[in-house]
């Protein structure tokens, strides 16, 4: 994105102490210039560790800017300039809490901004102010042809299949249960095309007035937005204005129909500044078991196809660490390595974003011994392959690797509301035998170094869900709660949090169709307007 603060020959700790804790020892420069936008069913947050929250429909019918610029999220920058933690930010306080040379996400999510611009967000703009953004990612809607295992209805047409398919899943006690016992209905309001979408109509008057020249990157998620029809009317705007200066990423999982996939190559030649993220975090049926739709080999396959045919400036790898990753994670490592030096370039850049939601997933579930036995063969990995950087395994990657080395070792609750560790076993197990009978797979064939401790842990049999269940955390999204609370007590300058629209009746979707569809639309001339 062309802006990298840390100076040279400076640390990440001597970076932060200057140009982050300087403005305040809670500071974060996401909070103002950066943002993740579900434009789908109006939900935001600043980055991807706090939960999202709702957008105030009333708010954008006032500017389009709160898409953003939330009254919630000003009242989190109010407490970060007052050096006060927002207690959604728990994850990086767990960080730095783990030892002052500890590094968390605030100091990645604030270097790629430049010390005037963090320096103002608190001298100019202070905590009131609609701040036009530098870096975006918008999600038009969950439409995705992978269902993986962590994530949800929420942000998965196929999960939501699942779930409409199967029923909930049965015997979940723990703090990630109801994730797995919804059908996504809450996050498509108004239908897989987004007709008379406010927040999606409050995004292109942004972008048309100012977006398109603040923005020092736009970037696309899901579901998998090659299969969006908003995702493909951005790309006939940039066609048409390929003198554009923002830098444009997708999020894709690279397991599209082999037409869209084509399509997404020849859409990257009509950009400047073309990135691409993607994610994964082990390899073949490690890989395959976590990322239910996900093909290894087309995968890794499409990766050489974007360095070697598209027009890509980076591509970036977005690990999600969860427990089962663990096994084959330097298997992984070692592919992108070759990569790395087959092609002479740092991509694809990996970076490794440790899950916390659901806990039964995460790594603090597996036993001690274990967490230790894999923290000491990653950290001889590290040892083995770091060089300085001369291989393109950069200093970042490595720094990363180290922190989550460090969390497998020493963290033992991924966040404040974690339930107990024999619930979450439960749960692994729970889950996990309905997934393999959902999915057609096999956890202990799989995962035979698990097996012991699978058999050892014993099943839940409690009273069986026969509906599911309301699956908009932003309704409950306990935070905002507390900040709005305390905002009215102290008399801040508030308005009152608008009403969830709510969730229409969702009409269950053929991917593959869906997927034609698309195909379908991209070759119509309709203007993005």
């Amino acid at each position: 994105m062309g802006v990298y603060s840390k100076k040279n020959n400076e640390s990440y700790q001597e970076y932060r102490d200057r140009a982050i804790n300087s403005v305040s020892p809670s500071f974060c420069g996401a909070k103002w210039y950066n943002a993740t936008i579900w434009l789908g069913n109006g939900t935001t947050a600043s980055c991807h560790h706090p939960p999202a929250h709702k957008i105030p429909l009333e708010e954008v019918a006032t500017s389009y800017k709160a898409i953003h610029n939330t009254q919630y999220k000003k009242l989190i920058r109010k407490q970060m300039l007052e050096g006060e933690r927002p207690k959604e930010c728990e994850y990086c306080w767990k960080i730095e809490d783990m030892g002052k040379d500890k590094i968390s996400d605030r100091v990645y999510k604030s270097i790629i901004y430049t010390d005037e611009e963090l320096k103002e967000a608190k001298t100019e703009l202070g905590w009131q102010e609609d701040v036009d953004l530098k870096t975006l990612e918008i999600a038009f809607d969950p439409n995705c042809n992978f269902a993986c295992s962590y994530c949800n209805a929420s942000f998965s047409t196929t999960w939501q299949n699942d779930i409409k398919k199967s029923g909930p899943y049965q015997n979940l006690v723990s703090d990630g249960a109801a994730a797995f016992q919804h059908d996504g209905g809450h996050s498509m309001p108004y239908g897989k095309k987004n007709e008379g979408n406010p927040y999606v109509e409050a995004f292109w008057k942004w972008w048309e007035g100012e977006l398109q020249f603040s923005l020092r990157e736009l970037r696309v998620t899901g579901g998998e937005p090659t299969m969006s029809q908003d995702f493909w009317k951005l790309m006939k705007w940039w066609e048409s204005n390929k003198d554009c200066e923002v830098d444009f990423a997708v999020n894709s999982n690279l397991g599209q129909k082999d037409e869209l996939f084509e399509e997404l190559l020849k859409a990257s030649h009509n950009i400047k500044s073309f990135h691409l993220y993607t994610s994964c975090e082990t390899i073949g049926a490690h890989a395959e078991y976590i990322r239910d739709g996900l093909k290894w080999e087309k995968w890794i396959t499409n990766i050489e196809r974007m360095l070697t045919e598209g027009n890509v400036k980076s591509i970036n790898c977005m690990m999600t660490i969860n427990a089962l990753c663990l096994f084959g994670i330097t298997d992984f490592m070692d592919e992108m390595l070759r990569l790395k030096r087959t092609y002479k370039t740092s991509s694809p850049n990996c970076s490794f974003n440790i899950l916390r939601f659901p806990s039964f997933q995460s790594i603090v579930t597996l036993p001690k011994h274990i967490r230790e036995e894999r923290a000491n063969h990653i950290e001889k990995w590290i040892n083995d392959n770091y060089d300085g950087g001369a291989n393109f395994f950069l200093d970042w990657e490595r720094d990363g690797m180290m922190r989550m080395v460090s969390y497998i070792r020493e963290i033992e609750t991924g966040h404040s509301h974690t339930s107990s560790l024999e619930t979450r076993e439960r749960d692994w197990k729970s889950f996990y035998t309905q997934y393999d009978v959902r999915r057609n797979k096999n956890f202990v064939e799989t995962f035979p170094m698990l097996k012991e401790w699978w058999d050892g842990i014993p099943m839940t049999n409690i009273t069986q869900l026969t509906n599911t269940v309301d699956g908009d955390d932003a309704k409950s999204n306990k935070y905002v709660d507390e900040v709005m609370e305390t905002a009215k007590k102290e008399g801040w300058v508030m308005k009152p949090q608008w009403a969830n629209p709510g969730a229409q009746d969702y009409i269950e979707p053929e991917i593959d169709n869906m997927q034609d569809e698309v195909l379908n639309f991209i070759k119509n001339d309709e203007s993005p307007m």
